[in-house]
């Protein structure tokens, strides 16, 4: 089968007259991305009618290696005469600050810069050249440490970055597999650079790439477009879920706690956010709803639950039998991230101490 002239990315949110930036490291997806889309906005016919620039992010992690790619990056984007933004940092300075991993400090690093841009004008959206490849090796990474369906959708296409001057981040690639990508680049003889920390099996993304996603592809050859599928039903699921959460949570989430003689009292002790759940609301609700709204009403408070602690409270309430919780009036659980929980004869009160 012939090599691809071109490669498909999704348009539905790229619009005429956007100010679009491609991020680029220099990899070959995001060499791809930016030709693609470089190539339809000077197409002769259905041009995007767009104004394209490009933004690099070098993390001073591989020095010299570094150096060279924002070089040929900056030779690539002359060549196509595409205006570049770089931005330099140190993520091993940031990593002995925050106590971040590396790759968390690096993606921290670059989706501030991304926002940076669309804050300033500089762009209405920046895509980024993730892949299906990078899909399914997400929600392998997201079923290892144990995510929810909101983790199952993995890396969503389209993202918006709230601010005083909001924007998007587009994923068009999301589709496309990483060999479709290398074929339409050897068409054109156009190279790349290959960052050496991709095959460092030190880092968990690596080993999951390298070691056991080529040992899953034996008992499923059509596994990466299998978790990528995966990835779509859960996004849908979790649309859905969120319309019946934010047409029940008003009835059910109480501010305070209960005073004598009636009402409300929303205040509580300094740097202290509470919110209640009647038990009897709680009851009439089906098993899957229950979870979902106690996870709302912690996350309306900053805190996230595990599946334990999301068991816990619903053993708390009387919901669930577990040996550790007492399903009682006056019972107390102390959850992570200063999270507490408190029953009553009427309610669940959770309550954060910032």
């Amino acid at each position: 089968m012939p090599a691809p002239s071109t490669v498909a990315f999704n348009r539905e949110d790229i619009r005429p007259g956007d100010r679009i930036c491609v991020a680029i490291s220099g990899g070959a997806d995001s060499v791809a991305l930016l030709l693609a889309v470089h190539n339809a906005n000077t197409a002769k016919r259905d041009a995007l009618g767009i104004g394209l620039s490009a933004a690099h992010v070098h993390h001073g992690i591989r020095p010299g290696e570094a150096d060279t790619d924002q070089q040929f990056i900056e030779e690539l984007c002359t060549r196509l005469d595409v205006p570049l933004h770089i931005h330099k940092t140190s993520i091993p300075e940031r990593v002995a600050k925050t106590g971040e991993t590396v790759e968390e400090a690096a993606r921290n690093v670059r989706y501030d810069y991304f926002a940076s841009l669309i804050a300033t004008g500089e762009a209405d959206s920046i895509l980024t050249a993730h892949t299906l490849d990078d899909q399914a090796e997400t929600v392998l990474m997201k079923l290892l440490r144990g995510a929810w369906t909101e983790g199952l959708s993995a890396i969503h296409p389209a993202v918006q970055v709230p601010g005083a001057r909001p924007g998007k981040i587009l994923r068009p690639f999301l589709n496309t597999r990483r060999s479709e990508i290398e074929a339409y680049l050897n068409q054109l003889n156009q190279p790349w650079r290959e960052d050496s920390t991709n095959t460092d099996t030190a880092y968990t993304r690596n080993r999951i790439r390298h070691e056991l996603m080529p040992q899953l592809r034996e008992y499923n050859p059509s596994l990466d477009q299998t978790l990528a599928n995966l990835a779509e039903l859960a996004r849908e699921e979790e649309a859905r879920w969120q319309v019946e959460l934010n047409r029940l949570l008003p009835q059910v989430l109480l501010p305070g706690k209960p005073v004598r003689g009636g009402g409300r009292s929303v205040s509580t002790a300094p740097g202290q956010s509470a919110v209640a759940i009647e038990l009897d609301r709680l009851r009439t609700l089906d098993p899957a709803l229950r979870r979902r709204v106690l996870r709302a009403a912690a996350r309306q408070l900053g805190a996230r639950l595990s599946f334990d602690e999301t068991s816990r409270l619903l053993a708390l309430c009387g919901f669930l039998a577990l040996p550790t919780v007492a399903a009682r009036t006056g019972a107390s659980l102390h959850l992570s991230n200063q999270l507490r929980a408190e029953r009553s004869h009427r309610e669940l009160r959770l309550f954060l101490n910032k």
